[in-house]
């Protein structure tokens, strides 16, 4: 796999990219902002941590 990362300051060109990057995901490009990489990094580390039911964490999520 190979990724990019594209820097783009005007809103207006940002959706123009976008609106064209999209017709190529029947082709297998996937489209992931760099927020969302960050935050699946972090989920991925967590995969192989102790599991707690989610009752369990609601009790100590306050």
């Amino acid at each position: 796999m190979q990724s990019l990362t594209i820097n783009i300051q005007n809103e207006t060109l940002f959706q123009k990219v976008v609106w064209l990057l999209e017709h190529f995901k029947n082709d297998g490009l996937e489209i992931v902002a760099k927020e969302d990489i960050e935050d699946l990094k972090l989920l991925n580390t967590t995969r192989h941590e102790e599991r707690i039911s989610f009752e369990e964490y609601l009790k100590h999520a306050n």
